[in-house]
């Protein structure tokens, strides 16, 4: 089934499990990924995994490849200790025009609740190193930035990050999501909200782009809300549209839930493949509180 005009409806109960999370019950999570595809057609994805807090929080970002999209195999492991941050949360993977590869990495400041993003180069998937990484988008003592989506389209670097306001120490699981551009996806003009919750809807403590299509005309996006502060990582998705990437607007309905669905259902991904079709990748609850990370095939006729 198609929400809108494009967006395939994700069904966590048919999709395939692609990694397990770390442990079982609540605050043991595999998700938050991010897929590309190679010129080769292996599939890359990007992911975070993580315990519950004092037991190591975002421990791990994870590059796997596969060849069917669906068997994944290890090939770099970045831990936070390596980014001297208290947690990572989502990454984002992108191919460059010139055949190298770069990854973008949510870092939580130490010791705070501010949030920034670096950004580390490589020649291949399987080689970032954390020792090259750049802080890119580096929030500031107002808002922390995280969960980045970006975008190469028609040779122009397009962002859509998660912003958290900080002058509330006890409401920062509040966001909105801002857009930017780039000439080279290292040196960022943010152009402010670009997606924002919907007061007195599931959405209204906040939305979260999690993946933008466009096609050449209108923009379309999946994102994560949530209705209260009690839903802080057991998001929804819903879907926004836009005739410009800079304002999105919300549909009312959510379209995706996890186990008995009620669940959390957040942070898709998604993959357009050659023969048509795509692969969609996310982050959802199971019914013992652990969040793991799925993927479900859409034929181009869905």
């Amino acid at each position: 089934m198609v929400s809108g005009n494009r967006l395939a409806v994700p069904s966590s109960e048919s999709a395939q499990v692609v990694v397990e999370p770390p442990g079982d019950g609540p605050g043991y999570w595999a998700g938050a990924p991010s897929v590309a595809l190679g010129p080769d057609g292996t599939f890359w994805l990007a992911y975070r995994l993580r315990r519950p807090v004092g037991a190591g929080r975002g421990y791990a970002n994870v590059v796997a490849r596969s060849s069917d999209g669906e068997q994944f195999e290890t090939v770099t492991v970045l831990g936070r200790d390596e980014f001297g941050c208290d947690s990572l949360e989502r990454p984002a993977l992108v191919a460059l025009g010139d055949g190298t590869w770069r990854l973008y990495v949510s870092c939580a400041t130490p010791g705070t609740t501010h949030w920034r993003v670096d950004a580390l180069d490589a020649d291949h998937p399987s080689t970032f190193a954390p020792s090259s990484a750049r802080t890119v988008l580096p929030g500031d003592a107002t808002v922390g930035v995280k969960d980045p989506v970006v975008k190469v389209i028609d040779g122009r670097w397009h962002l859509w990050v998660c912003c958290h306001p900080l002058d509330l120490p006890e409401e920062t699981d509040r966001m909105s999501t801002h857009y930017g551009t780039s000439a080279d996806g290292l040196d960022w003009d943010l152009h402010g909200p670009a997606l924002a919750g919907t007061p007195g809807r599931w959405d209204q403590r906040g939305a979260r782009v999690a993946d933008v299509v466009h096609d050449g005309t209108v923009w379309e996006a999946y994102y994560d809300g949530r209705a209260d502060k009690a839903e802080n990582a057991e998001e929804r998705t819903g879907v926004a549209t836009g005739e410009s990437p800079r304002h999105l607007v919300a549909r009312p309905e959510r379209i995706g839930a996890g186990a008995d669905g009620e669940g959390s259902l957040r942070y898709l991904s998604t993959v357009a493949l050659p023969g048509g079709g795509m692969r969609l990748y996310y982050e959802t609850s199971r019914r013992d509180g652990a969040h793991d990370l799925r993927t479900e095939y859409v034929p181009p006729s869905r």
